[in-house]
């Protein structure tokens, strides 16, 4: 009797706990006579109540250089087959150099000991590389403590944007490097684009031309409370010369304005006239930042290492420090360097770093010299390829993108159309000296099939 009434007991429980979840389960069950899959994909998409940055819907269609990495493939796709060589993105193909190899391994190793390891660093980087730098890349025209060491040029571009905020104005160099137009925009400096122009509001372009030596004409330019200017020039190849330099000095000075120097090709640089840093010029510690680079000259594009000057001498309108603001930004958005990429930079800045450095510099300013040549005698007007890595093909009145587009499908040779650098790049193409040279030499067999 006992076992009996604990066994109703038992099973009155169990049926009241079913009846009880039934509710429960009836919540998640699906509707009768649905189909589960067409219900979800019938519900509209899950959206935030965060509205989207304007600025970033400003921008032009992709980045420049993932949109030719896109046609690229869409062209594999279709042609799976093809041979292709690219003489597209800068971005370098030579392995890197024994001694700063050791450099880079050595900065590795010591991670994995009680004596050398450390964790982070200095945000302005190591002292004994900012010391080095200043030494080896400008005879120490500038202080180790006005280095500010970083993971690369394109992304200090975008960090001194965040210092300089909202309201300034920025003139570029037309046609220019993608990077200082794109992060204007995002930054919300601009109005929106042209599309007959094909410029952005309150953007000041600064045209360089063959009709012009490459250079602006800057008597002739409005105001702009920063100037972007690359040199030697991505793309155009082209190098101001001394006398260019200190009229740009003297036209910001007056003005006003800080110049941000792009100096991420100097050491290409053969002409004795062309500076390799803004800071020979003098009077440039009052207007000037300069950010340069390892990755195309040390083979550092996919290891990353970069640096920006910014003098003590320059200040803002209202007299505080450049230099101290940019710290800040360093300190609050970045967390320094790698430890082993600034081991390897200390060996790159060596002698036998330094000596390494300059074969590959040798090895494809060859290369530009072949694509240059190459061009010539098929008739073409061509810049650049002297002292730059980059050769400038004037393309008579055609379309840019029309003809990368035909230069890949009848050759399979990527190129980058003049247009994806502003208006002023519009009818030519940049050919990129950053190939083996087996490649480049193919290259321009196929290229003369096509011209």
């Amino acid at each position: 009797d006992h076992r009996r009434q604990l066994h109703g007991a038992m099973a009155g429980f169990s049926m009241f706990m079913i009846a009880s979840s039934l509710p429960v389960l009836a919540a998640f069950a699906p509707p009768m006579n649905s189909r589960p899959t067409a219900s979800v994909r019938a519900e509209a998409p899950a959206m935030s109540a965060v509205a989207r940055n304007e600025n970033m819907g400003k921008l032009q269609a992709g980045y420049l250089f993932p949109e030719i990495g896109r046609r690229r493939n869409a062209f594999l796709e279709k042609n799976p087959d093809a041979k292709i060589i690219s003489l597209g993105i800068g971005d370098t193909t030579r392995p890197i150099p024994p001694h700063i190899l050791k450099g880079l391994t050595e900065g590795s190793s010591k991670l994995g000991t009680d004596s050398g390891y450390a964790g982070y660093g200095p945000e302005q980087g190591v002292a004994e590389l900012r010391s080095k730098i200043a030494e080896k890349l400008y005879d120490n025209k500038i202080s180790p403590d006005e280095v500010f060491v970083s993971d690369g040029s394109k992304c200090d571009i975008g960090r001194l944007q965040l210092m300089f905020g909202s309201q300034v104005t920025s003139a570029v160099q037309d046609p220019s490097y993608p990077v200082y137009v794109d992060t204007s925009v995002i930054m919300g400096q601009t109005g929106t684009m042209d599309a007959e122009k094909k410029q952005y509001g309150k953007i000041v372009y600064m045209p360089c031309n063959p009709g012009n030596d490459f250079f602006p004409d800057l008597e002739n330019t409005p105001r702009a409370d920063v100037i972007y200017f690359c040199s030697p020039n991505n793309p155009t190849g082209a190098a101001a010369t001394t006398a260019q330099l200190t009229e740009l000095v003297e036209y910001a000075k007056k003005q006003g304005s800080i110049i941000v120097f792009d100096a991420a090709y100097a050491p290409f640089i053969t002409n004795p006239d062309v500076p390799k840093s803004i800071f020979d010029i003098p009077g440039a510690r009052e207007v000037a930042i300069e950010v340069n680079s390892l990755s195309k000259y040390a083979g550092f594009t996919g290891v990353r290492l970069g640096w920006t000057v910014v003098p003590k001498d320059l200040k803002f309108a209202d007299g505080s420090s450049v230099a101290a603001d940019f710290n800040r930004i360093m300190c609050t958005a970045f967390n320094g360097a790698s430890r082993i990429v600034q081991s390897g930079a200390l060996a790159c800045l060596d002698d036998e770093g330094m000596a390494e450095i300059k074969e590959l510099i040798d090895y494809y300013m060859g290369n530009a010299a072949l694509l240059r040549q190459t061009c010539l005698d098929l008739g073409l007007k061509v810049y650049g390829g002297t002292d730059a890595p980059y050769v400038f093909v004037d393309l008579d009145g055609r379309s840019s993108w029309d003809m990368f587009s035909h230069i890949l499908e009848t050759a399979q040779v990527v190129t980058i159309p003049g247009a994806g650098f502003g208006p002023g790049g519009e009818g030519f193409l940049r050919l990129s000296a950053f190939a083996p040279r087996s490649a480049c030499e193919e290259a321009c067999k196929r290229l003369k099939n096509v011209f």
